[in-house]
């Protein structure tokens, strides 16, 4: 596991745990739909989603940091949209703490799977990892590495059809919380995109950024 450091406003990241022991942390398909939502709720705020993965024992998102700035402006428009249900905007807005916020979703599926599994205990191994990407060159070296992770894993065959990444949404141009736009932008066009992650083998220049890839 990487230092534990907390996570920097304006800073990229690759973000990324697995279930304690190695066991599972998602049983059934209502799972991975319920941590999405709760990821849309907790992170959506604080972070901008490039990329994500969920495999039934581990996970992996690549992330932008929100700067203080940018929540603001985001959390001001809300208030204001919502000034007709209230007498004004609020002059104090809470800034929202990115790690805080990754522990808060963590915490909180464990608390939801606990109780409907009779789970007793963590459910993560310990801290969530996170690694800064310093560096653009290495963006679709770790989009593509995250794609690819299910059939890396041998979870499925063919990572293309794994419904729980963000390669469809991207690859088929669907609305979604990922940031499809930017993405292919660092590819250069789609066909990029989809030749790139067919032909990949450069793992050994991300190597840093993907932890031990003990999963």
């Amino acid at each position: 596991m990487q230092k534990t450091v907390p996570l920097e406003y304006g800073e990229y990241y690759h973000i990324y745990n697995r279930g304690n022991n190695r066991d599972n942390i998602f049983f059934e398909e209502k799972n991975f739909e319920y941590f999405l939502k709760l990821y849309v709720k907790y992170i959506v705020p604080v972070a901008d989603t490039y990329a994500y993965c969920l495999l039934k024992n581990h996970f992996h998102f690549l992330v932008r940091i929100k700067t203080v700035e940018e929540q603001i402006s985001v959390l001001t428009h809300e208030q204001t949209s919502e000034v007709s249900k209230t007498s004004e905007v609020s002059t104090s807005i809470k800034v929202l703490n990115p790690t805080q916020q990754v522990a808060n979703l963590l915490n909180s599926y464990t608390k939801s799977i606990n109780k409907a599994y009779q789970h007793v205990g963590s459910l993560f191994q310990s801290r969530f990892g996170r690694i800064r990407v310093d560096s653009d060159s290495y963006f679709i070296h770790l989009v593509t590495y995250i794609h690819r992770n299910p059939e890396k894993h041998g979870f499925v065959d063919d990572f293309r059809t794994y419904p729980y990444s963000s390669y469809r949404a991207i690859s088929h141009q669907k609305a979604s919380q990922v940031k499809s736009e930017k993405v292919l932008g660092w590819f250069g066009n789609l066909d990029t995109f989809n030749n790139c992650h067919q032909t990949w083998n450069n793992e050994k220049q991300i190597v840093h950024l993907i932890g031990d890839d003990w999963f």
